[in-house]
């Protein structure tokens, strides 16, 4: 089973969360807070961090550079900051992925790829370019799936 740590301060998110991916087959833990989910995430070593960016002690972000300075663990962000410049610094600070919410709980489905990630330690990560967003989550050491986003 795959430790996903859902890092969000609203409950509900958490419990719709923990339902679906508990559903799915994997094994979920949360946190409300940056510090909390720091905590968490240096005693459970997860294999997905799912984290909101507007928490009650700080700024996801400060989150997401802990995760990075401890490894490459997936981070996808669950926010309703949707300004372009949002998401193209979460995605260049190291986030693997950005999702707006509200969101369909199928955006998370292993149809879309994302837990995929954790099968291959070093996978390239979004950044900007001329044309946009260039995005490619690996499994098994090959391509499991391209997208472009225009910017």
């Amino acid at each position: 089973m795959i430790p996903v740590l859902v890092v969000d301060d609203e409950v509900q998110i958490r419990r719709l969360l923990r339902l679906y991916l508990e559903k799915e087959g994997y094994a979920v833990f949360e946190a409300d807070t940056c510090e909390e989910g720091l905590r968490q995430f240096n005693a459970l070593k997860p294999g997905i961090v799912l984290l909101d960016l507007g928490l009650p002690d700080g700024d996801g972000r400060e989150l997401l550079q802990a995760v990075r300075k401890r490894g490459d663990t997936p981070v996808i962000i669950l926010s309703v900051r949707n300004a372009e410049e949002d998401i193209t610094g979460h995605l260049d600070a190291g986030a693997d992925d950005y999702l707006i919410k509200p969101f369909g709980v199928g955006e998370l489905s292993p149809g879309c790829g994302w837990p995929c990630v954790t099968a291959c330690p070093r996978r390239p990560r979004a950044s900007r370019s001329g044309w946009g967003f260039w995005r490619c989550t690996w499994t098994s050491g090959k391509p499991f799936g391209t997208g472009f986003l225009s910017t």
